[in-house]
């Protein structure tokens, strides 16, 4: 008789284990000669060592696919543990899985494009209106290099600029002040990684999401980051920015230069960064419409009216402001 140890790091418990553990007694079940104990990450059998062994190759298949697609169904776990293959849910276009084995995927020709620009660019730029799925994306690609172990971090940034109201009253201390402006962030994050698991990536900084004042000074090697609502960085900030990409790092810059925040005296560091950068080797950019929303229909709808309104103010100001010809 022998003991072995297997750890599950890869997985969130959870998932793995199942509600009220259910999967791990169907596993109990279905290996009767052996007597084991899981808690947390760690599962402790013991046996024979040949039955331990195959048990422990099978534990490593069970978490190998509940990783990849963030759930473990009693059929997957009765075709591992009996030497079959488990039925793939393979989509070429799938991102990642997220909770539930949620397939998250490019929804429209504009986020494909964005898949395929992180794909064979460093520093990728996805410009426009709010509800086209951008940052959406962004993290999606950041969660997929991190599963497959193509870099050690994700880094979630955004400039901590209100939007017309004023937050620095706020009670609480500074996390409580700036948290408010990255909840899209972590929003986004809790649709691709189970809870317990993201807390866990949190708490050991393998994922940071921070205002981009937290930035400076940094170099960001083996990570993915991203710079959400880049509009409202001045030019300063986005150049500091730019140049902590290090090694084995890929960097997505997403805005919409249609919603600047910025005091009018201010011009916004993302218009400056795409007119200096233009043409510039290793930069891809992509470029969102309305008619690549996918929120409620309703959002398309108020993007274009609101769209329409300033045209017709700019139209009725460039009036005004031509000179009257003198007789």
């Amino acid at each position: 008789m022998i003991e072995r140890i297997i750890i599950i790091d890869s997985v969130d418990p959870v998932s793995f284990y199942g509600v009220n553990n259910c999967n791990m007694q169907l596993i109990r079940n279905l290996f009767p000669k052996l007597r084991m104990a899981a808690r947390g990450q760690v599962i402790k059998v013991i046996g024979d060592e040949e039955e331990t062994a195959q048990f422990e190759k099978r534990i490593k298949e069970l978490e190998d696919y509940c990783s990849r697609y963030n759930k473990l169904p009693e059929d997957v776990i009765l075709d591992i543990v009996k030497g079959h293959s488990p039925k793939e849910m393979k989509r070429d276009d799938v991102i990642i899985y997220g909770i539930n084995g949620k397939p998250i995927a490019a929804r429209n020709p504009n986020q494909q494009k964005l898949v395929d620009a992180f794909i064979h660019n460093d520093l990728t730029f996805a410009l426009g209106p709010a509800g086209t799925g951008k940052t959406y994306i962004a993290i999606a690609l950041a969660v997929r290099a991190l599963k497959n172990r193509e870099v050690r971090k994700i880094i979630l940034s955004r400039p901590a600029v209100e939007a017309g109201e004023k937050l620095g009253f706020l009670p609480g201390d500074m996390k409580d002040k700036i948290d408010p402006y990255l909840q899209p962030l972590y929003d986004a994050l809790e649709d691709m990684i189970p809870a317990v698991k993201l807390k866990e990536y949190m708490d050991n900084n393998v994922i940071q999401i921070a205002p981009l004042a937290f930035m400076r000074g940094r170099t960001l090697n083996d990570a993915v980051i991203v710079l959400d609502e880049a509009q409202n960085t001045t030019t300063h900030q986005i150049k500091m920015f730019l140049t902590r990409l290090g090694m084995n790092a890929k960097m997505i810059i997403t805005g919409d230069v249609t919603q600047i925040d910025l005091p009018r005296s201010v011009r916004s560091g993302l218009v400056q960064a795409l007119h200096v950068l233009n043409g510039v080797e290793g930069i891809g950019m992509v470029e969102f419409g309305k008619k690549d929303i996918v929120r409620h229909h309703l959002v398309q709808r108020i993007v274009e009216a609101y769209q329409h309104y300033d045209d017709e103010m700019k139209s009725q100001r460039d009036t005004l402001e031509q000179p009257e010809l003198s007789d």
